[in-house]
């Protein structure tokens, strides 16, 4: 008796252990999806930090005849983003420019940054087919084209200065030296003026560059200053203006921003201004300023209109002369190392491209992270 009750309980245990192998093999997997969607514990009027257990494990399906689970508008976006305290769980409403607490959404991680195999293929989300080409917009769950085409960079603490070549496109012998020449951390800007811009771009994204697209604005003494075709005018309509924005935003896909060209006039006119920031702030598009003008207003006006943004500290090559670059650069380097970055701008030249590479090579011996630019921005989304 006493062998044939230990035979049965030792089979027993057996059978029990294969049927829940068999039931653990066959749930159901809810992360499968990559964008799972999870309510969360409501916070206050501020988005502060959430610690982990905020956050309710995901339910399987409910029957039919339970209630629907709630889900965000479309035009909220939700994302996670970690602070001092942990990681924060905030909605943004791009047409507010506001944060508050409400449903997080967890994303597939690789297509918060392109792969460098495919970095130079478009987004298929975050493109808006219009008549005068692709346009970049904010993907469905709220990406912004800032994010998924950003070089990525450590994250340290330590001196970073972000160096940004423009011009790319007008000269194809210019446009081959900087891709080919200039490290993968240099920021590229693309001329709209420039031909062969697609072909251009997918090799600078290719060898790693961060890339932004340059806009022709009005300067003082237009037209005999002429920064060329589709310039934006500080006189005109906002609707005009917006279309020869568009035009050449549309030249080329794949950028973090929008960078000026000239403009003088037009970035001292805050109505005039004043559209174009809160076009690219619903693009999800940053502006970076070259630093040229003393009298623009752009700064003001992006922190108004919720648009990423950052300024050049220095022109690089003023002069065109290796020493006095050099000089420029080193210059770059005491602005980072006295607030913790700095931004330079400068043009395709062959000796600004000679004098950047010989510098980045000496700077990163010296503890100096060159970064891209998107990596320096003031992001409203991200305070």
């Amino acid at each position: 008796m006493g062998t044939t009750w230990r035979w049965m309980t030792g089979g027993g245990l057996a059978v029990a252990a294969v049927i829940l192998s068999l039931a653990i093999s066959l749930r159901p997997e809810p992360f499968r999806d990559p964008k799972t969607v999870m309510p969360v514990a409501q916070q206050g009027a501020s988005a502060g930090p959430a610690a982990p257990s905020a956050v309710s494990p995901p339910a399987v399906s409910p029957p039919a005849e339970s209630p629907p689970v709630a889900q965000p508008a479309p035009s909220v976006a939700s994302k996670v983003e970690r602070g001092p305290g942990g990681p924060a769980i905030i909605t943004i409403d791009p047409s507010k420019k506001t944060a508050a607490p409400g449903v997080l959404v967890l994303r597939d991680p690789m297509r918060m940054q392109s792969d460098p195999r495919t970095a130079h293929l478009p987004d298929p989300d975050l493109i808006e087919k219009t008549p005068l080409g692709p346009l970049p917009k904010r993907g469905p769950d709220g990406l912004r084209p800032m994010d998924v085409y950003a070089r990525p960079w450590s994250g340290a603490r330590g001196p970073r200065v972000a160096i940004v070549i423009g011009g790319l496109g007008l000269s194809q012998t210019g446009t081959q030296a900087a891709i080919a020449a200039l490290p993968g951390e240099v920021t590229l800007a693309f001329s709209p003026q420039g031909n062969s811009l697609q072909r251009w771009m997918q090799a600078a994204r290719q060898t790693g560059h961060e890339i932004l697209m340059q806009i022709p604005l009005e300067p003082f003494g237009y037209p005999q200053l002429n920064p060329g075709r589709d310039t934006l005018l500080a006189g005109d309509e906002p609707a005009a203006n917006l279309d020869r924005l568009h035009r050449s935003m549309a030249r080329i896909t794949n950028y973090t921003g929008v960078l000026n060209y000239m403009g003088a006039r037009f970035t001292a006119d805050a109505a005039a201004m004043e559209p174009v920031m809160a076009d690219l702030a619903a693009r999800g598009l940053l502006y970076l300023d070259d630093g040229s003008s003393a009298r623009s207003v752009a700064d003001k006006v992006a922190r108004d209109e919720g648009t990423p943004f950052a300024a050049a500290d220095l022109v690089i090559d003023a002069r065109q002369d290796k020493g006095e670059i050099l000089k420029k650069l080193d210059e770059l380097e005491r602005i980072a190392r006295a607030n913790g970055s700095a931004i330079g701008d400068g043009s395709a030249f062959d000796v600004t491209i000679d004098a950047v590479d010989t510098w980045i090579k000496e700077a990163k011996l010296r503890g100096i992270e060159i970064v891209p630019v998107s990596a320096l921005v003031r992001d409203p989304e991200k305070q």
